[in-house]
């Protein structure tokens, strides 16, 4: 798996030239359409499939600043899927190495008409690609 790069954009900084803390979330986002993607389930798939995965909670500790058009490598891991709940980690890390910040992101899974699933159940070969890991 290749981890996610993101470059910060000059939008994603507030006044004082530093990353707006809310664009860690959405940089989690990225990296994990790009993490199932390279799975074989970009959202776009999972969707035909009628499934959605909506954002159950997320969690970020920030550990260092970043700047207009720093590279932020991050890496997404499984840290816990049972098919009813999957939790991602997040490490993003700047090019120096340094951790910029620690995240994980929580979901479930629904079928189209909003009733929770197990992905094991309704689509085995999703749940045995995330579980890869």
């Amino acid at each position: 798996m290749k981890n996610y790069i993101h470059k910060v954009q000059y939008y994603e900084t507030d006044k004082m030239g530093i990353t707006h803390h809310s664009n860690y979330i959405r940089w989690m986002e990225e990296a994990r359409i790009d993490f199932l993607e390279q799975k074989g389930f970009g959202y776009d798939r999972v969707e035909e499939l009628g499934i959605i995965s909506p954002v159950v909670s997320v969690e970020c500790k920030y550990k260092a600043v970043t700047k207009f058009a720093e590279e932020v490598e991050i890496v997404v891991f499984v840290e816990s899927f049972n098919g009813i709940r999957l939790t991602l980690g997040y490490d993003m890390k700047n090019r120096e190495g340094k951790t910029v910040c620690i995240a994980k992101s929580e979901h479930c899974f629904m079928d189209d008409k909003g009733k929770i699933i197990n992905i094991a159940k309704v689509c085995p070969e999703f749940f045995e690609a995330i579980n890869e890991s």
